[in-house]
């Protein structure tokens, strides 16, 4: 066995519906711009070509129903709530009819943004990381096994304090769950844990200390966090 020079890390894992194991974290690939009226309020228009990505590290997972403090660095974080989709298998240079194989089960997260940081890394054509990639800044459900869940029309939602601030449906996204994993399996080998956020709808907005955050999508785990002090 291994020794190491301090303790190794636990792996980021999530609760899944009906069973007693837990889903470990691996990576969490983020769809952006995949919900037109989100890309238009965001003063961008869809890239219909293909989708476009950037990642979240494991230390980012939350999960849902804990007390957030409010992130470092920023003075405007803002909420995107988001479909899950969980990875189950190797899937690799899939075709779309072939990618949803690869599919164990779904969840809803919220993306949380740091977005003064992420105008300002835009503005210098820089990455995204500081804006995006933050500890806490994927605030995650429960998950749902494939079995129980079929991706439709089911309402996506999220509320602010009981006012609601995003609500559409899946089935506005650009870019469809299979169509996502064949894409992203041409540039990554794609393994079990692997989670996709598969974009935000429009309605996106600042989030402020003491901010009771809940939403989710018909049919899956509801979601729910505060936000707390500033550390």
């Amino acid at each position: 066995m291994a020794e190491y020079l301090f303790p190794a890390p636990r792996p980021a894992s999530l609760p899944v519906i009906g069973q007693g194991l837990r889903f470990p974290v691996g990576r969490i690939f983020c769809v952006g711009r995949n919900y037109a009226a989100h890309a238009a309020e965001m003063g961008s228009e869809v890239d219909r070509e293909a989708p476009f990505y950037f990642l979240k590290s494991s230390h980012a997972v939350r999960e849902s129903g804990g007390i957030l403090p409010y992130p470092p660095g920023t003075e405007d974080l803002h909420h995107e709530i988001e479909m899950v989709v969980a990875i189950g298998a190797p899937v690799f240079r899939a075709t779309v009819n072939r990618a949803a194989d690869a599919i164990w089960g779904y969840g809803a997260g919220l993306d949380l943004t740091r977005r003064d940081l992420q105008a300002k890394a835009k503005a210098m054509q820089r990455s995204w990381d500081l804006g995006k990639n933050f500890e806490g800044s994927a605030v995650l459900s429960a998950l749902t096994p494939e079995r129980d869940f079929h991706p439709a029309n089911q309402r996506i939602h999220l509320e602010v304090n009981g006012a609601t601030r995003q609500d559409s449906v899946i089935s506005d996204m650009v870019w469809s769950i299979p169509e996502i994993i064949a894409d992203l399996s041409h540039y990554y080998h794609l393994a079990a844990g692997d989670l996709i956020m598969t974009g935000t709808p429009a309605g996106v907005g600042a989030l402020r200390p003491g901010d009771r955050v809940s939403g989710g999508i018909t049919g899956l785990a509801p979601l729910e966090l505060t936000i707390g002090p500033a550390e």
